[in-house]
């Protein structure tokens, strides 16, 4: 990358103007705020059914870009581009999800002559292969967990799990968010899993390449924030813990990480800036490791080029606003600080709440919520699109908004939370916000002792028992 000095010098600061936001949703209305606070213009481009949303309503302008499926709006490039470019935007930022970490949308924007608020595309394409994003993760000396190469057979699958030992983890090489992973325990159920995982991870990504990893048994699911401009600055906001999953997806988040010795969580804070550095990131971007809480020893996951739905947990105990860093960064700005500067203090604890149903599944429930009012107090943040007589569509995720909670330590902040949920209300929909109390009330998140599958294997069962 060369020193930040030579790296400034051929970088031309270039302030944003007018942002297309790229996105729906909580993120989208934060998006639109962030951009508000620097003097930006913000666009959102919406479907049929967003048009007259909190978002839209927010934004200097909306732009209907086409119906509900999201194939046919918020996934569609060309529909996309058109709208930046025909409102005059000079950048675009894809918030998460949707074409966030396509890579052939963030070199479409560049080509464009649009600002990608995000990764540079060839960065983007880097850290969205797995299997790629490993192999720089061990050029750059960070650990990694044994795992095979890309795997074209079942036999080749069968004789790789052999060396490396059962359970294993088969993954898409292009997967995200949790999907496209299965724990294999036995090599009869590899041979019976290994094609139709190849099958699902190219009906899902376009991409049927697998591979194998070490499955964790007793994992605790750590990532880094971290941050970078274009001058050569790479700086991290400390770690979070998003151990608390369902089917790999998160449920609760919360930073500091508890229960992490100290020079462990040092550690990792620094591979977290050498993954990044050795990707060249110039944006916000976060580095997820699995803690093997008995032998006390990370390795990496996964890099994610885009802002995270948990950042607010990472922002709250930091100071820093990521969203607007990730505005100015992209007009070239430098980040304007130092690692010394970034003081991690108090906790911070967020939760989901969404419209699934926890006692029959977390099956998604569409509907209109009739009575919404949010949460206020001490600590307590909430990032919501949601209000009264917004209707839950089946086209998107069920997410009504983010409980975020801040404290001077880490009980408090669970205790904030804790009263947050008690006072949240809304009705119309089903949401998880009993299940996300429940959870963060047992003893063993109390105490800082699940893993990834604590949901599965005792937390959800408890709960469903207490609703019978």
């Amino acid at each position: 990358m060369g020193s930040p000095a030579a790296v400034a010098s051929r970088v031309e600061a270039r302030p944003l103007r007018r942002v297309l936001v790229a996105n729906r949703g909580e993120i989208a209305v934060r998006v639109v705020r962030a951009c508000r606070s620097l003097d930006i213009e913000s666009v959102v481009v919406t479907s049929t059914v967003d048009r007259d949303g909190l978002a839209a309503r927010l934004a200097d302008r909306a732009v209907c870009i086409g119906p509900a499926p999201a194939g046919q709006s918020y996934l569609a490039i060309p529909s996309v581009l058109s709208a930046a470019l025909g409102s005059g935007c000079d950048a675009v930022h894809p918030g998460y999800g949707f074409l966030s970490e396509n890579p052939d949308f963030a070199a479409a924007c560049v080509a464009e002559g649009l600002t990608f608020v995000g990764p540079r595309p060839e960065a983007v394409a880097q850290a969205g292969d797995k299997a790629r994003a490993r192999e720089l993760a061990r050029s750059a000396g960070i650990p990694t967990l044994d795992g095979s190469p890309i795997l074209e057979t079942t036999e080749a699958a069968v004789a790789a799990a052999r060396e490396l030992g059962y359970p294993v983890l088969v993954k898409a090489a292009a997967g995200g968010g949790g999907r496209g992973m299965s724990v294999v325990e036995d090599e009869a159920e590899l041979r019976g899993r290994f094609t139709a995982a190849a099958e699902e991870a190219r009906a899902a990504f376009g991409d049927g390449r697998v591979y194998l990893e070490r499955f964790v048994r007793n994992a605790r699911h750590i990532e880094v924030q971290v941050v970078g401009d274009k001058h050569g600055t790479v700086l991290h906001v400390g770690e979070r813990d998003c151990t608390l999953q369902r089917r790999h997806q998160k449920v609760v988040e919360e930073s500091p990480a508890p229960n992490i010795p100290e020079g462990v969580r040092q550690d990792i804070r620094r591979s977290g800036v050498a993954f990044a550095e050795a990707l060249g990131l110039d944006s916000a971007g976060t580095v997820e490791f699995i803690y093997d809480a008995d032998r006390k020893t990370y390795a990496f996951l996964e890099f994610n080029a885009r802002i995270q739905v948990e950042h607010p947990v990472s922002e709250l105990v930091s100071g820093v606003d990521l969203v607007a860093a990730q505005l100015r960064v992209a007009g070239g700005e430098p980040l304007g600080l130092t690692q010394d500067d970034i003081v991690i203090g108090g906790h911070a604890v967020e939760v989901r709440i969404t419209t699934e149903d926890p006692a029959r599944g977390f099956v998604p429930h569409p509907g209109t919520v009739t009575v919404w009012d949010p949460p206020a107090g001490e600590g307590i943040r909430v990032d919501s699109h949601c209000e009264p007589g917004y209707v839950v569509t089946p086209y998107y995720d069920s997410l009504l908004a983010k409980i975020i909670a801040f404290g001077p330590d880490r009980d408090t902040a669970i205790d904030r939370m804790l009263g947050a949920l008690d006072d949240l209300k809304v009705e119309g929909v089903p949401t998880t916000r009993e299940f996300c109390r429940a959870a963060l009330d047992h003893p063993d998140f109390r105490a800082g002792r699940v893993t990834t599958d604590w949901i599965a294997e005792r937390g959800l069962p408890d709960y469903l028992e207490t609703q019978r």
